[in-house]
């Protein structure tokens, strides 16, 4: 898409007040130097769109002034709200990582709404943290760039490695991950590697993605206590954190109409920056883990990011 165009940049010296325009901002690691919004949290930088300011004018019916909504950075060129957290906006040097869309409204407790009279900024007001710094003016650029969510699936089965019949499975979970994240509206890219039970190549592909910061690891086959079944094993040395509760769960839902289910060693976890999860090798398995894991897939996401997105 086309950069968005800096309109204005405002500065106030208090939270929950109006902020007004001035000739530059210096982003730094905190935030915008000398405003009352920076420090070690994930608000330190507000932009809004100029397209969300005109439809307020147009309810208030009058002119609303760039930072009356306490926003730091004016643009227009794009709906801001319709970015996504981790999505990035660059301009030269800088560099701001979207952190929150929206926010709490504080009503009339607060400055803002009780001299606009409403305030567009808890629901298309972004908010975003600086990971490299400069200095904005009006007259600048912005460029977005959505985040991509990189995913790989891996199969494990002698079986259909050696062709005897067609991976099933891992097809499945290929389909649901496509459908989750377009559901979303959000940019990813799903790799896919078929390999047999071999350890030493589970072992490799997992240190590749971790290296290469895939966002997310799932595998599919070799969770039971077959000799062959050796997943949760190579995976758990490589955990910096366990995620035990939903395998947990899964296990007791599933296993209380069927108990063969709580034979499945799955895992869930933490490999770097990288989520993995662990799931049996048959595409009914696949079906009922995702249906578990994905509601909280993104939150988790986030958290591993360091962002509370409650």
């Amino acid at each position: 898409m086309n950069p968005l165009n800096i309109l204005s940049v405002n500065l106030s010296e208090n939270k929950g007040t109006i902020k007004k325009p001035v000739g530059t901002i210096q982003l730094g690691i905190r935030g915008v130097d000398g405003d009352a919004h920076a420090g070690p949290w994930n608000r330190q930088v507000s932009l809004l769109g100029i397209e969300s300011i005109s439809k307020t004018e147009a309810e208030a019916k009058r002119k609303i002034a760039y930072g009356e909504f306490a926003e730091n950075i004016t643009t227009s060129g794009m709906e801001l709200w319709k970015a996504h957290p981790l999505d990035r906006f660059t301009s030269g040097e800088i560099e701001m990582e979207v952190t929150q869309i929206g926010k709490e409204c504080h009503g009339s407790s607060c400055a803002i709404f009780r001299e606009v009279g409403n305030c567009v900024m808890p629901k298309e007001g972004i908010f975003a943290r600086v990971l490299s710094p400069g200095t904005l003016s009006p007259g600048d650029t912005l460029e977005y760039h959505p985040k991509m969510f990189r995913i790989l699936v891996i199969t494990l089965s002698d079986r259909a490695t050696a062709g005897e019949y067609e991976d099933l499975s891992g097809a499945r979970l290929q389909q649901l991950l496509n459908d989750f994240f377009k559901s979303h509206n959000l940019h990813h890219f799903v790799h896919y590697s078929l390999i047999p039970d071999d350890p030493h190549k589970l072992e490799e592909l997992l240190h590749q993605a971790k290296e290469e910061l895939i966002d997310i690891v799932i595998t599919t086959g070799g969770t039971g206590i077959g000799p062959r079944d050796f997943t949760p094993d190579i995976v758990k040395p490589l955990l910096y954190k366990e995620i035990p509760g939903i395998m947990d769960m899964i296990r007791m839902k599933y296993g209380q109409l069927k108990p063969n289910a709580l034979i499945s060693r799955s895992v869930a976890g933490v490999m770097g920056k990288s989520l993995i999860f662990t799931l049996p090798g048959s595409v009914k398995a696949v079906n009922e883990y995702v249906t578990e894991i994905f509601p909280s897939l993104l939150h988790m996401i986030y958290m591993l990011h360091g962002l509370d997105t409650h």
